[in-house]
């Protein structure tokens, strides 16, 4: 932004604010997911785009017993303001859900927030400086780059293969950042079904990084969300599990109960907690006393961990699904077949731009995010991220054979007007992502 304030009437900007503003709000801009929202709600889209967990498979009469009991017995407490820090039972019980990883923690290291991504911002807002390096996967989150961005940081990528983020990479990129006088505040990395490569990092891979980061003294951010929701076995442990000082770990149950609770948590390093808890505070002045309590009721009076059975027998029929359609329509193309979570990591031919295909899907009903969504600095052209969650198994079907017909026009339409002769066509040519990487 300008240091300049002209007259509020000069220009021809429609902000008339516009010069006002910080210089790190040049940095907040939609996320290309939630720019998809709006088409992706139409009932006669199929899409495969948001990471909407299947709220319809959690029976509602189980949320509901909860809520009458909670209103019934402790509505003056539910309707007031909390602490901080988060309702001290639900801290306790939000221990055996870390305990399923392997983690063995505290209560007190626990701090609820509202919703994990809501931690996320506490952690970089604790920790960032304009110019700052946070290095994480690439590809990564969205609303994380996002977030990183609007702090005014910037995003390094290390790369992944089929096994999570390659040691060797992070290591090469710590040395180069290091020897251009950057400084790296975090590590931030989803190790178990990664959104949206849906990878899940390997147990010798987990123990060879958080090794380089405690020797290059840089702090891990282990973001969780789908790590309870695998297929046939579970994930390794935890990062958190192995390494307590040197990770801060978020948890949510958006994913294993509903996102609409905005339920979050950090565990966090004690000396990290305490300034966790006040910026929480400046933020939000306490997370929902409400919500804390119905889901401490729901997770004591019924078998949450079934209810987490039924969820990923539901994610594992449209994963499923989503491979088989794949199989079937668009054979010559690679994916990623995820042993867990939402996602499904799609590479095109390298000549073929998602992002500008998205008009051509939209316009045959489906939707799916671009995968240069992922990254902070353009990559991904050529890959989409398929959402299984959501959409009904027949509906992925649907979707998919639609979004054969939108990959196959593309190709036709460069062929047509190639200036270079014929392309290589997908039915000609079977395309594989360039090792080692996920690009």
């Amino acid at each position: 932004m300008s240091s300049q304030n002209p007259p509020l009437s000069a220009g021809n900007n429609l902000d008339p604010w516009y010069y006002n503003y910080a210089e790190r709000t040049a940095g907040l801009a939609a996320s290309e997911v939630r720019a998809l929202f709006a088409v992706a709600s139409r009932p006669e889209v199929v899409s495969l785009a948001g990471g909407m967990p299947a709220v319809s498979a959690l029976p509602q009469e189980l949320v509901i017993d909860s809520m009458n009991r909670v209103m019934r017995e402790q509505g003056s407490v539910a309707l007031q303001y909390g602490s901080g820090q988060g309702v001290p039972a639900l801290r306790e019980q939000i221990l055996d859900v870390m305990a399923m990883e392997g983690i063995r923690a505290s209560a007190d290291d626990v701090v609820v927030t509202t919703g994990s991504q809501h931690a996320l911002e506490l952690v970089t807002k604790l920790f960032i400086d304009p110019g700052d390096v946070v290095l994480a996967e690439g590809p990564s989150y969205v609303t994380a780059i996002v977030i990183f961005r609007s702090f005014q940081a910037e995003t390094h990528h290390v790369a992944m293969d089929e096994h999570g983020m390659i040691p060797e990479s992070l290591r090469e990129n710590i040395a180069r950042l290091k020897a251009a006088g950057k400084k790296i505040k975090f590590l931030y990395t989803i190790p178990s079904f990664q959104n949206p490569a849906g990878v899940t990092l390997s147990w010798e891979r987990r123990l060879e990084i958080l090794a380089i980061a405690k020797e290059n003294g840089i702090l891990v951010l282990e973001d969780n969300p789908y790590g309870l929701l695998h297929f046939d076995a579970p994930p390794p442990p935890a990062l958190r599990s192995v390494e307590q000082d040197g990770v801060i770990y978020l948890g949510t149950f958006s994913k294993t109960l509903a996102p609409g609770f905005r339920v979050g948590w950090a565990l966090a390093p004690h000396a990290i907690r305490e300034k966790l808890i006040l910026a929480n505070e400046a933020a939000v002045l306490s997370p929902s006393s409400f919500s804390q309590l119905v889901i401490s009721e729901y997770l004591d009076t019924i078998d949450w961990r079934a209810q987490v059975d039924r969820f990923r027998g539901v994610y594992r029929e449209r994963k499923d699904a989503m491979i088989g359609a794949l199989t079937e329509y668009l054979p010559n193309l690679k994916w990623t077949d995820p042993d867990g979570g939402f996602y499904v990591w799609l590479t095109l031919p390298p000549y073929l731009d998602s992002k500008q295909m998205l008009p051509r899907a939209v316009k045959e009903l489906v939707a799916y995010t671009p995968g240069t969504a992922f990254y902070a600095d353009g990559g991904g052209r050529n890959n989409i991220r398929l959402s299984f969650c959501y959409p009904t198994p027949e509906a992925i079907r649907v979707g998919i054979r639609r979004l054969q017909n939108v990959i196959n026009g593309e190709i036709d339409l460069l062929e047509t007007f190639s200036a270079t002769g014929p392309l290589e066509t997908v039915r000609d040519r079977n395309f594989s992502a360039p090792p080692p990487n996920l690009d």
